[in-house]
């Protein structure tokens, strides 16, 4: 092949918080990493772009329990407590270890105490960059990864890429391959989520991968309306209305999003962080103070004045949805290939609920670890041999058509098609059975298409594998949403509200032409659940 051809024991693809703690630790186990990142690797991506919790709890047995027990019912209680365990330990410490090694700058309570339980993205990320640099792993930025490459026995064996600034393609033969590509948000806007496009999920899924809680992929994030902000723990403070000023019954941003998604389909809704006191308005801005900077570069007070609000879709960034975990180190169903953050589903910890940080950054630091331990350990079982392996390209839709590829500009045609269908309140986030039935038959149509022309040549082919990414995403979404007949966690149903005491099990997804679903057990039965 022409361009970069590298040969490595572990390749972490992704740049954010789980795939830099996924590159650090491979490369203390031992092993030789590369990172290849879609951009650059510490600024792009949700948690770059803006603040976070972190589900940081100190190991007080007390404290522990009231953390686990918190989200079991919101979650629809099918999370795991080892799981849960497991995750709070790893998070403790690793947050403990960005503190002495990474040197992370945490404010200071009355008493002279680091708070811990939260970051700032940009500071956060540039550490962990310099951390994954300093332990020696090889950082390919503008470097999107478009397919796997297995060997033909089907183990993970490398993937291939595009390298953006330099113009030309490149090969990544690995021991081991760990996915932290992030969720997929469907290019809706919302701020630092355009870099994921569910590529990961593709990827793991044309290399046989299964997937796991993706009917609960219908989060949407509230923001002033033709902006990008969408952190919501604020908007707890806030009263909406509707657009003639009366107050709009209902409307919050937990437990009322979906009246707030009823009215914006007929008029404007507008907001007023008015419950704030003073205290909680000086605290506000300095904990997350890129919330405001919208505000103020609008020249609007939000504690006084009202403003318009739009909810933009975050699917699988803030919900629980991804690749299926089946081994206590991160892998997969798939020899050789591992998952971590948003890419990998979050049910374990969360069941069927989850917000904009807090568990998800515990998740990324806790599964980053695991996946990349876990793939060094692989990678070096082989040795130097695993390079001799024969490669096997793994990709299908946007880069090998099954018959004549179409224009040019196919993929946004495809990309318009997705968002036609997963974008629309009516149709994702108030869900109905008839509404759902109707989507995936249009997806299903719109995927035949890709498969059977889309093609993507040069910088093109990192456009067309994202087309062919959120297609897949949202196919998985809908038909493991019609697969669970009740509402629970985030997939809730209009034609089924009420939660099924015999639901309470997982839907294992995947497939590429035929998407198919099946049930899985929840392993560990909480005694909180009756």
């Amino acid at each position: 092949m022409t361009g970069l051809d590298l040969i490595t024991d572990v390749l972490v693809v992704g740049g954010g918080p789980a795939a830099t703690w996924a590159a650090l630790k491979a490369a203390q186990a031992g092993a030789e990493v590369v990172l290849a990142d879609k951009s650059y690797c510490g600024t792009s991506g949700a948690t770059a772009s803006a603040g976070t919790g972190v589900w940081y709890v100190p190991p007080d047995p007390a404290a522990r329990e009231a953390a686990m027990a918190s989200r079991e019912t919101l979650g629809g209680y099918i999370d795991d407590r080892r799981w849960k365990e497991r995750v709070l330990d790893q998070t403790y410490a690793g947050v403990n270890e960005l503190a002495a090694a990474g040197r992370y700058p945490f404010p200071t309570g009355p008493d002279g105490t680091q708070l811990r339980n939260g970051l700032q993205g940009p500071e956060y990320m540039r550490r962990m960059r310099i951390r994954v640099q300093r332990a020696g792993a090889r950082i390919l930025d503008h470097s999107p990864v478009t397919e796997l490459l297995t060997d033909p026995s089907g183990a993970v064996a490398g993937a291939r890429g595009y390298r953006r600034q330099v113009g030309e393609g490149y090969r990544v033969r690995a021991g081991a391959v760990v996915l932290a590509t992030g969720g997929c948000a469907f290019l809706s806007g919302a701020l630092g989520c355009n870099v994921n496009t569910g590529d990961g999920a593709l990827f793991a899924a044309e290399a046989g991968a299964e997937l796991s809680g993706m009917e609960f992929s219908n989060a949407y994030g509230i923001a002033p309306e033709g902006t990008s902000v969408t952190k919501t723990a604020f908007y707890s403070f806030a009263t909406f209305y509707h657009e003639d000023g009366t107050v709009l019954e209902g409307a919050a941003s937990q437990g009322g999003r979906s009246v707030i998604a009823r009215a914006l389909l007929h008029e404007k809704v507008y907001c007023r962080l008015d419950r704030a006191d003073t205290s909680a308005r000086w605290a506000m801005r300095l904990a997350q103070p890129n919330f405001f900077l919208t505000f103020d570069r609008l020249g609007i007070d939000p504690f006084t004045e009202r403003f318009a609000i739009t909810l933009l879709a975050e699917g699988t960034v803030r919900g629980t949805g991804g690749i299926r975990i089946t081994g206590d180190d991160c892998s997969t169903t798939v020899p050789g290939l591992y998952a971590a953050g948003d890419a990998a589903t979050r049910e374990l910890i969360c069941g069927g609920f989850t917000g904009g940080g807090s568990h998800n950054a515990a998740w990324a630091i806790s599964s980053g670890t695991w996946a990349g331990r876990g793939a060094a350990r692989y990678a070096t079982s082989f040795g130097r041999r695993g390079a001799t392996r024969r490669l096997v390209p793994t990709g299908g839709a946007g880069v090998r058509p099954t018959r004549t590829p179409g224009t040019a500009a196919a993929h946004r045609e495809v990309i318009a098609a997705v968002q036609s269908e997963v974008l629309p309140y009516e149709k994702n986030y108030l869900r109905h059975g008839t509404a759902l039935t109707t989507s995936l038959a249009a997806l299903d149509a719109t995927w035949d298409e890709a498969r059977s022309a889309l093609l993507g040549t040069g910088p093109d082919v990192v456009r067309a594998r994202e087309a062919a990414a959120m297609t897949a995403h949202a196919r998985w979404m809908y038909a493991s949403a019609l697969a669970r007949t009740e509402s629970r966690g985030m997939a809730r149903r209009l034609d089924f509200p009420g939660q099924d005491p015999a639901q309470r099990h997982r839907i294992v997804t995947g497939g590429l032409d035929e998407v198919w679903t099946r049930r899985e057990p929840v392993a560990a039965l909480l005694e909180a659940a009756s």
